[in-house]
């Protein structure tokens, strides 16, 4: 079995190191010039040591060689990238056009560019983070000064491109790349719908234009899916999944807290460098900061890090200069790095198949790697969460099309329009429109969505497959989780690899004890670490779009201040305490004194002269309770003048911001019989609520109390999801 190489400079793998004698002579003695000329290309690439693998000139010769199309499905390291850029080089030589890459990565854009330039293909890419360079890219990409441009998929929706820069490329290009190319598929664990106008591109190319499909996670219903849409006469070239140099492990913990300590023990431990995995967004900056308090270099790096913080981050981390970079799935396969010595997961990734392509970034180039998860309580509720960000239901999908349908002959309908007339939330409409935009049933235009003359039904029988599917993969996952089968053959099954068996390296095959015994210290410090977290809960300074009323901003004298959250749902530091006052009714000591503790820390406008609380249908006694504790606690009078108009749908029940405010718009009023005196009206109120989720009750409370004569409206929330 061949071995990753290790390039000094950080490429993708582009080849084997020690590679069996066949290989070798396919490449050295083999008989073309072709592949004599593709060895040497590769030399330049990655040193004198490196040979092409056979599956690597198989491709290079069906796409340079034989200009047709290829479909390659290898494993992280096995060297995809490196076929493309000996192709293009190829090419270039025999007077083609130049390539277009299409990838849904900027850091692997990034990567990919600096690596094709160490080997002569002048490169550049266009995304929505160099817009000033456009311009003079497309000046040298018909001065003919271009030999390599990578775009991400959402380029495909841009007019601009769209008119300008793709039919100049298109016209005479010399190869179509597609990167990451599960995501054509329907079937594909990340899916994307500007990844299906790629078969409009492919459609619209030139005769006899080569198009290779690469990616490292496709099981066989993807790879048919995805062969099928490249056209005929595809080369498919499918590899081993095995991983020789990576152990993969389990570690089931009873609290977030748990996990915590288990990640602040192991990761000292490892050599080198790795990846901590999050679920959201938010969990990225909590466990970086609980990892570096326990002095380990930890960084958070998430879709919400600046653009050019994110470079710097991937540029510190392939420099070894950052022991732990902690991130959502917004890293990706993006930070090509073959030397990343673990990867651990603190919850698990919706799918056996995006959790192989995630660990894939371990053990490259090493002979030894480890990749732990650590699975909670609350995945299954996160995936959910994702899970609802796919093709909206048949009536709701209706209704967008009605809408459009309605406004004929006007003017376009845009996004803010539509939310207001159909409640769905600004990612799933989103979503929605471009599926319907690729599928031909509606269109962007510069006002907004217009319906097109082109008839379209819903596919029910297929969205219910989809799925189907997804809900197996979910269940796969936790099976995973079970630890009952070798890891690694599980994973592989799952992908469809053929070879699958027990790897002999992995926590169930070797019987291994957990490395970490978590210390009850450790834990003791994550639970104090998670309770002096402060959840700071932001006002909304707008009102919803889309509605007649209210709107526009949120005056100043009608907002709330910055608010407070004691807990996040589920976490291990004031959660405990929130649930089990919201069984019982009751706020014990334990509560209060977090509280307490909250209110001290909070460093707001000016102290709060009174409380009060919204009524809560579900929570009221504990919240009246609550605030009692609170004004004997703080010496401060308590008053109720908030009562409910009507009993609104729980907020969940709503899907998108405009719907959400719509539901609570009018469902308080205040009675200035219950107000306090005047001067301590026009003071600060504290006002108390169980939960937080959209922050449209606040928010409307909070312009309810101000308009009363209240001073600042000072939200402070038991629990926010």
């Amino acid at each position: 079995m061949t071995t990753d190489a290790a390039p000094a400079a950080a490429t993708p793998t582009p080849a084997a190191s020690a590679p069996p004698a066949t290989a070798t002579a396919t490449a050295e003695a083999g008989a073309t010039p072709l592949a004599h000329r593709a060895q040497e290309l590769l030399q330049q690439l990655a040193g004198p040591g490196a040979r092409l693998r056979p599956d690597q000139l198989t491709a290079i010769e069906a796409i340079a060689g034989d200009r047709s199309r290829a479909l390659v499905v290898q494993r992280t390291g096995f060297g995809k990238s490196a076929i493309y850029f000996i192709a293009t080089r190829l090419l270039r030589e025999a007077g083609a056009g130049p390539t277009l890459v299409v990838s849904p990565l900027l850091a692997l854009m990034r990567d990919q560019v600096a690596a094709a330039e160490r080997m002569g293909v002048r490169s550049a890419t266009i995304n929505s983070t160099n817009v000033d360079d456009w311009l003079a890219i497309e000046h040298d990409i018909a001065a003919g000064d271009v030999d390599l441009v990578c775009i991400s998929p959402e380029r495909l929706n841009n007019p601009s491109f769209v008119q300008r820069v793709l039919p100049r490329l298109a016209a005479g290009l010399g190869l179509l790349v597609i990167d990451e190319a599960h995501c054509i598929s329907d079937w594909g664990h990340d899916f994307r719908p500007d990844y299906r106008r790629i078969r409009d591109t492919i459609a619209n190319l030139s005769p006899g234009t080569p198009v290779l499909a690469t990616t490292a996670t496709a099981n066989a219903r993807v790879c048919a899916d995805v062969a099928e849409q490249l056209g005929t006469g595809v080369t498919v070239l499918r590899g081993t999944l095995e991983r020789e140099s990576l152990a993969l492990g389990v570690s089931t913990q009873p609290s977030l807290a748990h996990r915590l300590a288990w990640l602040a023990q192991r990761v000292p431990q490892m050599p080198g460098t790795g990846i901590v995995y999050c679920l959201t967004v938010a969990q990225t900056a909590q466990v970086a900061a609980f990892l570096a308090s326990q002095g380990i270099d930890a960084v958070a790096y998430s879709s919400d890090t600046d653009p050019d913080e994110r470079t710097r981050l991937e540029a510190a981390f392939k420099a070894n200069e950052v022991k732990a970079l902690v991130a959502t799935s917004a890293l990706g396969m993006g930070v090509d790095k073959p030397d990343v010595a673990f990867v651990f997961h603190l919850g698990a990734p919706p799918s056996p198949i995006a959790y192989y392509q995630q660990v894939g970034r371990a053990g490259r180039s090493l002979d030894h790697a480890e990749a732990w998860l650590l699975p909670g309580s609350e995945d299954r509720a996160i995936w959910d969460w994702f899970a609802s960000v796919g093709m909206p239901s048949e009536v709701l999908t209706s209704r967008v099309l009605d809408e459009l349908e309605q406004h004929r002959g006007g003017e376009p309908r845009t996004v803010v329009e539509l939310e207001r007339a159909v409640d769905l939330r600004r990612g799933r409409l989103e979503t929605l429109l471009k599926i319907l935009d690729v599928d031909g049933a509606v269109r962007r235009e510069a006002k907004g969505w217009v319906r097109t003359d082109q008839p379209w039904r819903y596919d029910t029988e297929r969205v219910q497959r989809i799925a189907a599917a997804r809900a197996s993969e979910a269940e796969a996952m936790v099976a995973y989780a079970v630890a009952d089968r070798c890891l690694m053959e599980r994973l592989r099954a799952s992908l469809d690899d053929p070879g699958a068996e027990p790897c002999g390296r992995c926590q169930v095959c070797t019987g291994a004890p957990d490395p970490v015994q978590t210390d009850p210290a450790v834990v003791r410090a994550a639970v104090e670490f998670l309770r002096r977290v402060d959840v700071v809960v932001e006002p909304r300074k707008q009102w919803a779009r889309g509605l007649d009323e209210p709107r526009g901003n949120i005056k100043a004298e009608a907002r709330a201040d910055t608010g407070r959250a004691l807990s996040r749902v589920d976490d291990s530091g004031w959660w405990p305490a929130v649930e089990r006052a919201l069984a019982t009714g009751e706020p014990d000591d334990e509560l209060v004194d977090g509280i307490a503790a909250t209110l001290k820390r909070w460093d707001w406008v000016a102290r709060p002269r009174w409380v009060t609380w919204v009524p809560s249908t579900r929570h009221e006694a504990l919240l009246a309770a609550t605030a009692a504790r609170l004004g004997e606690l703080g010496k401060l009078p308590v008053h109720q003048p908030l009562q409910r108009a009507f009993d609104a749908p729980p907020q969940s029940a709503t899907g998108n911001s405009a719907h959400r405010l719509r539901n609570v718009w009018g469902a308080f009023t205040v009675d200035p019989s219950e107000l306090p005196p005047p001067e301590q009206l026009a003071g600060a109120v504290l006002v108390l609520d169980d939960a937080l989720d959209s922050g449209w009750t606040m928010t409307v409370v909070a312009a309810a109390l101000r308009a009363a004569g209240a001073g600042a409206v000072l939200p402070f929330v038991l629990a926010r999801r």
